[in-house]
């Protein structure tokens, strides 16, 4: 029930900042209309699929949920820097309650965001069915990762260094490196073997082998999105633990 609590301020903080409505909702959209606009400027004889709606919205929903990092980044810090946190921990409180307060809202967040980014891609291209869903669902592990660099980053920054990492970033790498913009196969050489190396470009493979069916080839790209996300999610939950401990010492 206090996690439940908890959770429920914290979404209505995320909420309450018109900038994260606009990063989180919308920015999504406007990448999909300009990608759209794009693709339809190509000719049909060049046989370009590059911008084509199916193979880029999988990469757009995917790239959505790494505002995560920077929302819950955020609001730790600030909520760690006012002190407000400091109040939280005299109270009955467990360090589980808190990592659930700010985990819970931003999982449900990502699921809201990318139902709304392939939805909204429906109405240029991508055919809407019940793979289309999936996609979001398989989109939740990378979520968690995403919430467990902000979790690490606002334990132990201030929320203008959450900015700058989470923000301006880690944006960027996941974004070049999932292959949203640019197929990873076009550039290949050791770009293509960093790319493999990390989890963006297979959550953004997992959610669109899953828009395409093909279930079974979603697997090993799940796994390494999912090993990611536990590995980087334990180190937040230490990271918090340990900092919640040592400020209520």
């Amino acid at each position: 029930m206090r996690a439940y609590i908890f959770s429920k301020r914290n979404g209505k903080e995320i909420l309450r900042d018109p900038i994260n409505l606009f990063f989180g909702l919308g920015f999504p959209l406007i990448l999909m209309f300009l990608f759209s606009i794009i693709n339809s400027a190509i000719p049909p004889e060049a046989n370009n699929t590059m911008f084509e709606t199916k193979r880029i919205a999988p990469g757009i929903a995917m790239f959505g949920t790494v505002f995560l990092a920077l929302f819950s980044g955020t609001l730790l810090a600030k909520d760690r820097t006012s002190s407000f946190l400091m109040r939280l921990f005299s109270s009955p409180m467990r360090s589980f309650d808190f990592i659930m307060g700010y985990t819970l809202p931003m999982i449900l967040f990502a699921v809201v965001q990318s139902s709304i980014t392939l939805i909204a891609a429906s109405f240029i291209g991508l055919p809407l069915t019940i793979n289309t869903f999936l996609a979001v669902f398989v989109l939740v592990p990378i979520s968690i990762l995403f919430v467990g660099v902000g979790l690490l980053c606002g334990s132990i920054m201030n929320d203008k260094a959450v900015g700058g990492i989470c923000g301006a970033l880690l944006t960027n790498i996941a974004g070049w490196f999932s292959g949203t913009w640019i197929p990873i196969d076009l550039i290949g050489g050791g770009f293509r073997t960093v790319s493999h190396f990390l989890p963006f470009f297979h959550a953004a493979e997992t959610a669109r082998l899953a828009i395409e069916g093909k279930y079974v080839d979603i697997l090993p790209h799940l796994s390494i999105v999912l090993a990611y996300s536990l590995i980087v999610y334990g180190i937040a939950i230490f990271v918090f633990r340990y900092k919640m401990s040592s400020d209520r010492a």
